[in-house]
């Protein structure tokens, strides 16, 4: 993490303002000041478990209900269980595609460079072409027995598409507005799809040209493996609870992560990293005495939009809801090649994760972690249902993000350790025994917290 040390004479306020988000005062010329209370989280951490864990996730990757994930989810059960805990499986379904493993198009017996568009069905077409322009209103037109040509614009690419097929179209081409391929999506499934792939603007207004110059124009689409269907998926959730049941503050922090990777990705960072750092604070807290329980969550399919995540938070009756005083999500945290560790929350405003992880990386490291809003990640369904949360990555991303690239060797020890010791004194800072009650808690969190910062300005 970058170090940001102040000048004296300039360390005589407290400032909360960086680049989108918040700082406070680094202690002037030191490296920072670590309490025993962090000395004895710190030291229980041992990051070649993590560095271990993730190794063993990475060596395939682990797409949403797919065999591979099942198996890490089963990994991630028996780690927990070696750690002591009783985790819960928690089953949940979602809608999802697989896309096709063959795409090809050709035009008048040509091999085009083409691209398909997600939730495309399967199929094998071979027909004449007819140009629609933008496809908004084929009423009256009869495509029966031909392929669609349709340019970009106007209006999304499923009505096209519902459009063309209305009309009898067996199959659509649709070319970009604007130069660069189209990377695109029909945002669902639909039984009234037919087979869809994209070209550029070039080689549309290319076959434009023939048409209009009265030329018979076939092309052929080959569409294979593309299936939508319904899948299944797993969180893996595992609670310490309170060691004191009558000194129980009834609140919850939550601790958590996502197992699943993209297509093609063993997904070493994203997130190996953050499921394994789950893993290992676990067994850092098992045996440590709190007042809070600490609640170890990995979800699934979250690379296919926070599915996992949404089902758990919504799933949550409101009383529970209540419960949680916070959110640390870890998603992307061990890479040697990304940047610095930020914090995102959802509306880029401070809360009581960012101001606990603030404090103790300015105890830690004599700079407080910044934070900027952000969301792409688990920590969201947790800030919209009003529960303190954070995203702890590192930006910018490194370069093989989503690629077979992410694999263990671009792994760093020394951004696991600085992210393992801020988030794990973080929680332990207030999930710590100290006989008090919710209200109590808060009000110590910030006159201690004040005070240190105080201290580091003397």
């Amino acid at each position: 993490m970058k170090k940001f040390l102040l000048a004296a004479t300039a360390a005589a306020t407290l400032t909360f303002g960086t680049v989108g988000g918040a700082a406070l005062a680094a202690k002037p010329a030191e490296t920072g000041f670590q309490s025993a209370m962090d000395q004895r989280i710190i030291n229980q951490i041992n990051v070649d478990n993590i560095y271990n864990d993730i190794d063993h996730l990475q060596q395939t990757p682990r797409v949403a209900a797919s065999e591979e994930e099942y198996a890490a989810v089963q990994y991630i059960k028996g780690k927990f269980e070696e750690y002591g805990y009783e985790p819960e499986i928690q089953e949940f379904e979602f809608f999802g595609y697989t896309a096709p493993h063959t795409v090809e198009l050709t035009v008048d017996g040509e091999s085009l460079n083409t691209l398909p568009f997600t939730y495309t069905p399967s199929g094998e077409v071979t027909a004449p072409l007819e140009y629609v322009g933008l496809a908004t209103d084929l009423t009256g037109h009869d495509l029966t027995g031909k392929i669609a040509l349709v340019e970009r614009g106007a209006i999304s690419f499923a009505d096209k598409v519902v459009n063309a097929a209305a009309a009898g179209a067996e199959g659509v081409i649709i070319f970009n507005n604007a130069a660069g391929v189209i990377n695109g999506t029909l945002g669902g499934a639909n039984d009234n799809f037919v087979p869809v792939v994209s070209l550029t603007q070039a080689d549309g207004q290319a076959i434009l040209s023939k048409l209009n110059s009265g030329e018979g124009v076939s092309a052929s689409i080959t569409i294979l493996g593309a299936e939508a269907s319904m899948r299944t998926s797993h969180n893996v959730i595992a609670s310490k609870k309170p060691n004191n049941k009558n000194k129980d503050n009834g609140q919850v922090i939550t601790l958590t992560s996502h197992h699943d990777s993209v297509p093609g990705a063993p997904g070493a960072n994203d997130n190996a990293s953050g499921t394994a750092m789950v893993l290992e604070l676990a067994r850092v807290f098992q045996n440590v005495p709190t007042d809070t329980e600490i609640r170890f969550i990995t979800f699934g399919a979250e690379e296919l939009g926070l599915i996992g995540s949404r089902y758990y938070v919504n799933n949550l009756p409101q009383s529970e809801i209540n419960r949680i005083a916070a959110n640390f999500n870890l998603d992307m945290v061990g890479s040697r090649d990304a940047g610095d560790l930020v914090m995102r929350t959802v509306n880029g405003q401070p809360n009581l994760v960012t101001e606990l992880s603030q404090a103790s990386s300015l105890r830690l490291n004599g700079a407080s972690t910044p934070f900027a809003q952000g969301g792409s990640s688990d920590h969201v369904p947790f800030g919209e249902a009003g529960i303190p949360a954070a995203l702890f990555i590192h930006a910018p991303l490194e370069p093989w993000y989503h690629t077979p690239e992410d694999t263990i060797d671009k792994i760093s020890k020394e951004k696991l350790q600085d992210v393992a010791q801020i988030v794990s004194t973080a929680i332990y800072d207030y999930a710590r025994f100290d006989n008090k009650g919710p209200k109590a808690k808060k009000e110590k969190e910030t006159v201690s917290t004040q005070m240190y910062f105080e201290e580091s300005l003397k």
